[in-house]
């Protein structure tokens, strides 16, 4: 069982979008039950709030299911159940590296963008801000269908 999880700053929007979109391609490739996900926050301002209603939408217009979801904070446990550890933007890299109970956990802490071919390295911004949905489904769509093959690829290596 691989477990990947979804990292942003608040849990609402930019995270649980990357959960919700990639448990749908985990669903659609028949590997639920060798592939779990979930999201958090690095930090504890959106705690206990669910997705944000912007978020919830554009997901709901490319027919992604939108679960149950409530905000939380990354925790040590999660450090160390989580074989993947994907951040949405350098700032939340850099706290996940801060908050990694030690240097193993720490290697499991990954930019989203970073799996991408051709070496491209952005952020994700946060649409919390920005107001543009659109931009972060475009993006998180982009991405995380490499994520899956190399969660795939790692995951057949360890068997």
């Amino acid at each position: 069982m691989q477990r990947v999880l979804f990292v942003c700053l608040g849990n609402i929007c930019r995270s649980p979008m990357a959960e919700m979109i990639f448990k749908q391609l985990v669903k659609d490739h028949q590997l639920e039950s060798e592939i779990q996900v979930s999201s958090v926050a690095t930090c504890s301002y959106e705690a206990g709030n669910p997705i944000h209603l912007g978020a919830a939408k554009e997901l709901k217009d490319h027919q992604i299911p939108v679960g149950h979801h409530l905000s939380r904070k990354i925790t040590a446990e999660d450090f160390q159940n989580a074989d993947w550890i994907i951040g949405m933007d350098f700032q939340n890299v850099n706290t996940l590296r801060r908050l990694a109970p030690d240097e193993t956990t720490k290697a499991k802490v990954h930019l989203a963008a970073e799996v991408l071919p051709d070496n491209q390295t952005f952020e994700i911004e946060d649409p919390w801000y920005t107001n543009d949905f659109a931009r972060t489904y475009a993006e998180l769509t982009k991405i995380l269908p490499y994520w899956l093959t190399k969660v795939v690829a790692d995951y057949l290596v360890s068997e």
